[in-house]
C-alpha cells in the first residue's frame, strides 16, 4: 500500500458513504484512478466491507460489557460456533493466560444482558466467566 491507498482508507474511515467523485476530487486524482485503487483494495482484502458506525446517541442507549471466559479448549470450535449466533456479541478475541476468550457485548437493557450471560454460561465447555460492565468511556481511539 502506498500513500494514495492510505489516503483512500482515511477518507473511507471518516465517511464510508463518500462518493467516488468526491473522493477523487479530494485526492486530486482522476475518478478512474480512485475507482481502480478502491477495487484493488477490495480485491486484495484490505477493505473487507462497509458498515455503519453508530453515533454517540445510539451508543449511549446500549449497555456494554466485557465478558472473560475460561473454556475447555478441546471444544473451542463448538463454543465459538454458539457464541457467533448471539447477536449481542460484537467481538470475540482469544487471549493468552488465565482467560481464553474475551467477549464484547452490547445489550439494550440489563435483563437482555442477563439473558445473554445466562446463555453463555450454559454453553458446554464454558468453565468460568467474569463480566465487566462498561461505565464511561474516557478514551476511544478505535476506528
Amino acid at each position: 500500500m502506498d500513500e494514495l491507498d492510505q489516503k483512500i482508507l482515511g477518507l473511507l474511515s471518516a465517511d464510508a458513504r463518500i462518493s467516488l467523485a468526491t473522493m477523487a476530487r479530494r485526492l486530486r486524482v482522476a475518478r478512474s484512478t480512485a475507482q481502480a485503487r478502491l477495487e484493488r483494495l477490495e480485491t486484495n482484502g484490505v477493505i473487507a466491507g462497509y458498515t455503519v458506525k453508530l453515533g454517540e446517541a445510539a451508543k449511549a442507549a446500549r449497555l456494554r460489557a466485557t465478558v472473560l471466559l475460561e473454556i475447555d479448549l478441546r471444544v473451542q470450535a463448538a463454543i465459538l460456533q454458539k457464541l457467533r449466533t448471539l447477536p449481542e456479541i460484537e467481538r470475540i478475541v482469544t487471549s493468552s493466560g488465565r482467560i481464553d476468550l474475551m467477549l464484547q457485548i452490547a445489550a439494550n437493557s440489563t435483563p437482555q444482558l442477563d439473558k445473554v450471560l445466562d446463555v453463555i454460561g450454559e454453553i458446554p465447555g464454558v468453565r468460568d466467566s467474569e463480566s465487566l460492565i462498561h461505565l464511561t468511556t474516557k478514551l476511544d481511539r478505535a476506528v
